[in-house]
């Protein structure tokens, strides 16, 4: 069977660069490994009557532009905001935060000065995220593409321009800085800047003090949403409603959606992509578009020796561990808080358990030594407060969002073997918080990073499609001269979170990634609808 695209992977990424393609009269095929559309975007029943998503768990950072091109709300996508952000229970005090002056308000609670603080650190944030928000969508320049590469040199340095010198030492600080280095410079009080902090550990195996920790801070405060920037959201249905709108979407524009269909080799003739092999069948096709990890895609479906060898080693090389524990738990009711113990909005927050910057550096420490820790960083999520589709009546889910759990535990040692143990002490650090959790847990849905690995294709349990480290982000995700999309194989492109702006279900990628295809055909060569 021939077609015009063939994307590989059906996560929202590659059903938001199915969708674009087709739109413009490609005829596109997208094949799926597994029997559902969604990648790590997915919601399963896990324990009877209870329905979670599996892998990833909030709405924030899906780009806006890609919900109205998509019109995702038509497709049945609707999100719904927490009606408070997060709520961090500490040890006899706790911090709220949200909308219309809450988190300011709570910041002064604690302390005056991290208050005056705080108006600080927003006005410089808002100079740095809006810089980064132009280049959400927008290829990086292509460093070693020469000539090519100018235009995006010369807007990138425009932008840049048109900062004062004060905003442009701010976009360095956070550009290249540890997150305890930049937070301290803002706030005095522990429970502030964990506050702050925690969103420079998520999917990040690194210390607060880690440097370039501050830019992963930022990642996570690109987004909006149900229209509010810088909002956190639910969608209802969990995670799977985002990308079955997507499917809904693309299917209308004639895509094809080719369920448990694992791809197992990329054909190249003459020296370019020219479809895959999946179930032992030839796909034909002018454009082959990945939506995999790029060490998964170099090591295993790239043929060798149809790219340079320096290719190969690099994306070997290619560096991707979160260290994410992800799990799910069916609950007989709501937890209670030592220091907020009766029913309220910060049931439906991001529930943050790692009161210091101190606490998540001895939690990456312990890690690092040892393989995962036992005082793990949990963000809670009770959605069943937002969306009463999940569970039986009287009844609650919860997500549970762990750093740090290494992907590789040394010698003699499985996953396999430990999962249980690292859930144990994930729900006994919830239970240190909030007394009684522990007993009313019916039942759990555990995810370590080889689960991760081995159900989403996730390499090394990365959320991320690789580490967002200074090395491996902007022009060098995921490689220096292949930072456009286009891969070093002609007629192969990337569209998934291994590209820039990185992880998290935005649809940039996807976006990008189908724009740089249709920049690369010839006008009459693409079908008109």
């Amino acid at each position: 069977m021939e077609f015009d695209v063939v994307v590989i992977g059906a996560g929202h990424n590659g059903l938001t660069c199915a969708y674009y393609l087709a739109a413009k009269g490609l005829k596109v095929a997208v094949l799926e490994a597994s029997d559902t559309v969604g990648g790590a975007a997915v919601t399963d029943e896990f324990v009877p009557g209870f329905r979670n998503s599996a892998a990833s768990y909030t709405v924030s950072l899906l780009n806006p532009k890609v919900i109205r091109d998509l019109d995702l709300e038509r497709h049945g996508l609707k999100v719904v905001l927490r009606k408070t952000d997060n709520f961090l229970p500490g040890d006899g005090q706790y911090l709220l935060s949200g909308r219309n002056g809450l988190t300011r308000k709570e910041i002064a609670r604690h302390s005056k000065k991290d208050a005056e603080g705080y108006d600080r650190y927003v006005a410089d944030l808002e100079a740095v995220v809006a810089l980064l928000k132009k280049w959400l969508l927008r290829a990086p320049p292509n460093v070693g593409a020469r000539l090519s590469a100018i235009p995006k040199v010369l807007t990138l340095g425009k932008d840049m321009a048109g900062l004062s010198l004060a905003e442009t030492r701010v976009v360095h600080d956070f550009a290249l800085r540890s997150a305890t280095e930049v937070l301290e410079r803002y706030f005095e009080t522990d429970i502030v800047k964990a506050l702050f902090g925690f969103d420079g550990v998520v999917g990040n195996f690194a210390s607060p003090n880690a440097p370039g920790s501050a830019y992963v801070l930022l990642h996570h405060l690109f987004g909006e949403a149900a229209g509010v920037p810088g909002a956190w959201g639910h969608a209802i249905g969990g995670m799977g409603s985002i990308t079955q709108a997507m499917a809904r979407a693309a299917r209308e524009k004639g895509v094809d959606i080719l369920l448990n269909t694992p791809v197992e080799e990329i054909i190249v003739d003459n020296g370019r992509a020219a479809g895959v092999v999946a179930g032992g069948k030839a796909w034909r096709a002018r454009t082959v578009v990945a939506g995999v990890n790029p060490k998964l895609l170099f090591d295993r479906l790239v043929p060798e020796g149809a790219v340079d060898a320096d290719v190969h080693r690099r994306m070997h090389h290619w560096k991707g561990e979160s260290a994410t524990f992800r799990m799910n738990v069916a609950l007989s009711e709501l937890p209670k808080f030592t220091v907020l113990p009766k029913k309220g909005d910060h049931h439906t927050a991001g529930i943050i358990m790692a009161p210091s910057l101190g606490y998540m550096h001895r939690a990456w420490l312990e890690a690092e030594n040892n393989g995962w820790t036992k005082n793990p960083v949990v963000e809670m999520l009770i959605p069943s407060t937002l969306d009463s589709t999940l569970t039986p009546k009287g009844k609650h889910v919860a997500s549970l969002f762990c750093q740090h759990f290494r992907y590789d535990l040394g010698p003699g040692r499985s996953w396999d073997k430990e999962r249980d143990k690292a859930a144990d002490a994930i729900i006994a650090t919830v239970d240190s918080h909030a007394p009684g959790f522990a007993k009313s847990v019916l039942g759990r849905q555990i995810h370590s990073p080889l689960d991760l690995e081995r159900r989403f294709g996730l390499i090394g349990g990365d959320i991320f499609h690789g580490k967002m480290s200074l090395d491996q982000l902007f022009s060098a995700r995921p490689m220096i001269g292949a930072a456009d999309y286009r891969m070093p194989l002609k007629g192969l492109y990337l569209c998934g979170s291994g590209a820039h702006p990185g992880g998290g279900v935005t649809g940039a990628p996807g976006h990008n990634a189908a724009h740089a295809v249709l920049a690369d055909r010839k006008p009459w060569s693409i079908r008109r609808s």
